[in-house]
């Protein structure tokens, strides 16, 4: 089947306006944009014909609330691969790029793989709570998961984070290094934002080859810098990928780096006509192309 990347393009222009636009900041301090997310977010999977599931927990005295979708593996069901997002924001910002494209993309790539049947299960989680004040926390709806995933035994052989997936610059100088790396190491970083990023811990080497691998098979038009690093450069611990890097699972973090390339980062600014919707259908198509790949 051709790939219809207009379509793909339409669709996410569409969740990052509702969501960004039309709902905007998501917060639990706002109830009701939380349940306008919830409500968007199961109501695409319900389209698609997936069934979807809501785990509830509390979140310093509030109810906060992951989404969950699982397709069981033909093979290897005990193995799972999950794609997450999380769906909040800071107070202060509509989200576009932080995380609305990444849910948007997590959406998407959800929808090109309903038809597919993996040897491994795939699991699609849009997490609450992941902003302060609920950042590395118990409440923060990524250790919910990933501990209480622990707790009941479950086989995570690889996590994919999104975390804002939409800000792209082919400007020189756009793209700035991690203040935790050497010096004698920024020559081997980009120098322009015009990629998407794969980050890993030590022990998520493996993983992150693999994911290479299948991305590159999706797309050739979008750029992929893939690295592992150890925890103690903060920023690789900046989203939810941490979480299961604390539960001894292996994750990536896929990125366009966030503050360290965009300047709309928690501001009022980060609105849905700053993000690069081609570049966006790209990474939605590499993204497809390996979980496919580390679904079997």
């Amino acid at each position: 089947m051709p790939i219809d990347r207009d379509t793909i393009e339409k669709n996410l222009r569409l969740h990052v306006d509702r969501l960004a636009g039309l709902i905007g900041p998501r917060t639990l301090s706002k109830p009701k944009t939380i349940q306008a997310t919830i409500g968007y977010i199961e109501g695409q999977w319900s389209e698609m014909g997936y069934r979807h599931s809501r785990e509830c927990y509390d979140a310093m005295g509030d109810e906060a609330t992951n989404l969950i979708v699982e397709c069981p593996g033909t093979k290897r069901p005990d193995e799972i691969v999950l794609l997450g997002a999380h769906y909040d924001t800071v107070f202060s910002t509509p989200g576009a790029d932080d995380n609305a494209s990444a849910v948007a993309v997590l959406i998407e790539v959800s929808r090109l793989l309903r038809e597919h049947s993996g040897k491994r299960t795939a699991r699609f989680v849009a997490f609450a709570c992941e902003e302060p004040p609920y950042f590395n926390m118990d409440s923060m709806g990524s250790q919910h998961h990933a501990r209480l995933s622990r707790q009941c035994g479950d086989n995570i052989v690889g996590m994919l984070c999104l975390e804002m997936v939409g800000y792209y610059s082919l400007t020189k100088g756009s793209q700035t290094v991690p203040p935790g790396i050497p010096k004698w190491m920024h020559r081997f970083f980009p120098q322009r934002g015009n990629f998407l990023a794969a980050v890993g811990n030590i022990p998520s080497w493996k993983l992150c080859w693999r994911f290479r691998r299948g991305f590159k098979r999706g797309t050739r038009r979008m750029p992929l810098f893939s690295i592992c690093l150890p925890e103690k450069i903060h920023e690789i611990r900046l989203s939810d990928n941490s979480s299961f890097w604390d539960q001894g699972y292996p994750a990536l973090m896929l990125t366009d780096t966030s503050f360290l390339r965009n300047p709309n980062y928690h501001q009022v600014t980060d609105t849905p006509d700053t993000l690069d919707y081609p570049r966006m259908t790209e990474v939605t198509l590499g993204v497809a192309s390996a979980m496919r790949k580390l679904l079997g």
